[in-house]
């Protein structure tokens, strides 16, 4: 199983990988903020996830790592 780690406290919710996933994997917050005062992505459905790194190789703040 895929494992999606989001560092909350480096996100600056762009939203680049919540676009480019393929299966809808992540989302944005809305109910709280990170130390930067942005709403962080979170995983939505982790079990969707396929492994295709889109998220983590987009992420300009290296925000999300990928465990296999």
């Amino acid at each position: 199983m895929t494992k999606v780690i989001i560092h909350e406290d480096v996100c600056k919710s762009c939203g680049l990988c919540v676009r480019l996933c393929p299966k809808g994997v992540l989302a944005l917050q809305t109910k709280h903020l990170n130390a930067k005062g942005y709403y962080p992505v979170e995983v939505a459905h982790p079990e969707e996830c396929i492994g295709c790194m889109s998220c983590a190789m987009t992420c300009p703040d290296v925000a999300i790592e990928i465990e296999k």
